[in-house]
């Protein structure tokens, strides 16, 4: 108990530790939701996911039109005291038919914008995870906190921010 109290007081105080793990700590924090925006491979999925959720738009309101185009001639035809009810079934039915496809157009848009943000933002991630990798390697880092991620609820003000290292190791200003 007495060496995690020594240790928690040491990182807490951002001193190099050494005494109970013959070892010293150096610490270092990034933020990588601030690195990863600064990535100009980031602006360019952006822009691609950008483009097709603006083509899904699109089409997305053209189902809209056609199913209220059909709704009002539906009523229309509701009204008309001429009407059979073998008409009224056959429009309500295409009617009916017109939601489940702008319903499912949603859904599937929705899914395919997420699958493509992966398949565009995986990449741009590993190699971010991996410059930052190489940084504390190449400069001795014990741990490296992420302060996107939330987990830090005490910063020394020693401790070593490595964005500058990453964003050079990356090629990026």
């Amino acid at each position: 108990m007495k060496r995690l109290f020594i240790l928690l007081l040491a990182i807490g105080l951002g001193l190099p530790f050494s005494g109970v793990f013959g070892q010293t700590l150096k610490l270092g924090h990034i933020n990588s939701s601030d690195l990863m925006a600064s990535m100009p491979e980031t602006d360019s999925a952006e822009a691609i996911l950008n483009r097709s959720a603006e083509q899904y738009q699109l089409t997305y309101q053209e189902l809209q039109a056609e199913y209220s185009k059909k709704y009002e001639d539906y009523m229309k035809l509701v009204n008309e005291p001429t009407t059979s009810a073998l008409i009224l079934r056959d429009r309500e039915a295409d009617l009916t038919n017109t939601q489940n496809r702008v319903q499912s157009f949603q859904t599937e848009a929705q899914q395919d914008l997420t699958d493509q943000q992966t398949r565009l933002l995986q990449p741009i991630q590993e190699k971010l995870m991996t410059a930052i990798e190489d940084v504390a390697r190449e400069n001795g880092f014990t741990y490296i906190y992420d302060m996107a991620a939330g987990s830090i609820i005490y910063k020394a003000d020693n401790s070593n921010d490595i964005t500058d290292l990453v964003k050079k190791k990356l090629g990026i200003q």
